[in-house]
C-alpha cells in the first residue's frame, strides 16, 4: 500500500458517505512493520455503548495488533492490545479493541497498529514507536511476540458511530494540523448533509 499523507485523508474525508448510528466496517493491507491505519469516524450525539476493535489477527495468519482511540484534537483517550472479548464471534487471541459504555459526541481517531508500536506519548503528535525506524515489510519481519512471515491483512470495526471515512495507512508521523483539517473536512460534511 502506498503511503498516504494526512493531507491525502482530509482530501479522502470529503467523499466521505453518512448513515445514522450504525457498524463500519473496513479492510485493506499494511506494508510495514511501523505502518499506521488511521479511521476517523463521528458520534452524532452522547452515545451508549460504541465498540472499536479489530480482528485482524486470524488465530496468528496476521500480524499482532494493536489499538487506540484519539479525540479530534489528538487526545489518548485509551490503547490497548489483547482484548479478544469486544466481538469474540470474530476476533481470536490477540486481536484488540475498546469498549465504551458512553461516549461523548464529536469527532474521533480509530488507529490499528502492530505490535508493539504503542502511542509515543499521550497526544497524536508524539507519534508512535517505531515512527523513527527504517521500515520493514511485515513478510520479512519477525514481530515480538509472534514470528516472521506474517500476513498484513486488517479487519477493523466501528458500531454505534454515526459515520466514519475509509481508513489510511501512514508510515511517519503525521502532523496533527493535517489530521485536524481530515477532522474539518468530516464536520463540515456532516453539517451540509444536516
Amino acid at each position: 500500500m502506498k503511503k498516504i499523507t494526512a493531507l491525502a485523508a482530509a482530501a479522502l474525508l470529503s467523499f466521505t458517505g453518512y448513515a445514522n448510528a450504525g457498524l463500519f466496517h473496513f479492510t485493506g493491507e499494511i506494508e510495514n512493520h511501523n505502518d499506521v491505519i488511521y479511521t476517523y469516524f463521528t458520534v452524532g450525539a452522547d452515545a451508549t455503548d460504541v465498540r472499536v476493535w479489530t480482528d485482524s489477527f486470524q488465530g496468528g495468519v496476521n500480524f499482532d495488533p494493536i489499538t487506540a482511540l484519539w479525540k479530534a484534537d489528538g487526545t489518548l483517550i485509551g490503547q490497548n492490545d489483547d482484548n479478544s472479548s469486544i466481538n469474540p464471534s470474530t476476533q481470536t487471541i490477540y486481536d484488540s479493541g475498546l469498549w465504551f459504555n458512553s461516549l461523548a459526541a464529536g469527532d474521533y481517531i480509530f488507529t490499528v497498529a502492530t505490535y508493539n508500536n504503542w502511542a509515543a506519548g499521550s497526544t497524536l503528535d508524539a507519534g508512535f514507536v517505531f515512527d523513527n525506524q527504517t521500515p520493514i515489510a511485515l513478510e520479512n519481519w519477525n514481530q515480538p511476540a509472534n514470528h516472521i512471515n506474517m500476513g498484513n491483512y486488517w479487519s477493523l470495526w466501528l458500531d454505534g458511530v454515526d459515520a466514519a471515512s475509509n481508513p489510511t495507512s501512514v508510515s511517519e508521523p503525521a502532523p496533527l494540523a493535517l489530521l485536524g483539517l481530515a477532522l474539518l473536512g468530516l464536520g463540515w460534511r456532516r453539517a451540509r448533509k444536516a
